[in-house]
């Protein structure tokens, strides 16, 4: 891996970066009260070409790596934007992985260029609630009909973007054997037809802007083409696109430590108590700078992972690395960020309890730390499974 400077990465933050300061700190806490999408951002990130940057050039993307896509999710949630900004982008970002590596020709030319123009939004549908992580366990079911499609019932729940999507990449389970738990799921790019599906928003802590919700699916009919890859290899497609989401959901925590972090050593380097700047004070300027070097830290962890992805090198290990690290590094310098305003890191006119609420999220979504850890220390220290 070359550490010399890149100018390419460079100018997609600086661009990224300019684009985004279009859209300040108040926008962005708007949008999360009012639980309104943020259309103007999404309009103007597409039609800068953002959206579809990791997209192939054959069907209107960028065709950027993983690597430059965190380059761009890092500069989006740094901007203040944080989670709000990020998941109303980032599904149409990396979400398509298993259609550009699994589709068929007609899927990918029917759906990928629509998402690189920024013209088609897509919901993810996994969790289950008897299920959780333990994806094996879905229940939600394809049925096939006598003319080869099929018709998909049950229920998913934490579907971001159910109300604004078009579609769904779904999996749902086809195969009839109670012992082949992962062998009988298969992944649809299923249409959010409201005639079958019934979606109930989710009141929840933060990221407001994007709704997240449980979707109720009814003999929703699916067309036999829009299976993504092949009947009953399901889950190993959606693995395609599992290590990129840790490698942007790292990379967004990132950004919005980065944002808490400036919020705080502005505040610190302005505030005077007892004659002098509190961040004069030790107490208050260790742990800014100890949250620094964290988040500094993780962001090498972060390219390394998107480097041996962008190079076809296994990239679990890392990946996980990145995402707990990350996660861990977000919130510690959201939370410091707070303590160094004191109580009026408290009130919304400071912004970063919104940076605290969304780098929250990130320790448990779209994976908990624990089971990251679990992934670490199964996979890499070749300890036993306890589950």
């Amino acid at each position: 891996m070359d550490f010399t400077p890149n100018d390419d990465h460079e100018l997609i933050a600086d661009a990224v970066a300019k684009r985004c300061a279009d859209f300040g700190d108040e926008y962005w806490a708007s949008c999360d009260e009012e639980h309104r999408f943020p259309w103007e951002f999404y309009g103007a990130m597409a039609e800068d070409g953002w959206l579809g940057m990791a997209l192939p050039e054959e069907y209107g993307g960028g065709g950027r790596g993983i690597t430059e896509a965190a380059i761009l999710m890092r500069e989006v949630a740094k901007s203040g934007a944080a989670m709000n900004g990020c998941s109303a982008m980032h599904l149409t970002v990396f979400g398509l992985q298993p259609v550009v590596k699994f589709g068929n020709e007609r899927l990918k030319e029917t759906y990928l260029p629509r998402a690189a123009a920024g013209d088609l939004h897509v919901a993810f549908g996994v969790t289950e609630p008897n299920a959780g992580t333990d994806t094996s366990q879905i229940s939600t079911r394809a049925t096939r009909q006598d003319d080869g499609s099929w018709r998909i019932s049950g229920q998913k729940i934490w579907t971001t973007k159910a109300l604004e999507s078009e579609v769904i990449l779904i999996l749902v389970r086809t195969g009839t054997d109670p012992d082949d738990r992962f062998g009988g799921l298969t992944l649809f790019l299923a249409d959010m037809d409201p005639d079958h599906v019934e979606i109930r928003p989710t009141k929840k802590l933060g990221r407001n802007a994007v709704t997240t919700g449980e979707t109720f699916y009814d003999d929703l009919p699916v067309e036999d083409w829009r299976m993504v890859g092949e009947e009953g290899r399901g889950f190993h497609h959606i693995l395609s696109g599992i290590n990129p989401e840790r490698i942007l959901i790292a990379a967004e925590a990132i950004g919005i430590g980065e944002a808490a972090l400036r919020r705080a050593v502005d505040y610190a380097g302005e505030r005077e108590v007892f004659g002098r700047p509190i961040g004069a004070n030790q107490a208050l300027s260790h742990p800014l700078a100890d949250a620094y070097a964290r988040l500094q830290a993780a962001w090498q962890m972060v390219l390394l992972a998107g480097w041996r992805y962008d190079n076809g090198l296994s990239c679990g290990e890392a990946a996980n690395t990145a995402k707990y690290l990350a996660a861990e590094a977000g919130f510690m310098a959201a939370d410091r960020a707070m303590q160094t305003h004191g109580g009026v890191g408290y009130a919304s006119e400071y912004h970063v309890e919104r940076y605290w609420r969304e780098a929250r999220l990130m320790r448990i979504a779209p994976v908990s730390q624990e089971m990251t850890l679990n992934y670490l220390a199964q996979n890499v220290l070749g300890l036993p499974r306890s589950y």
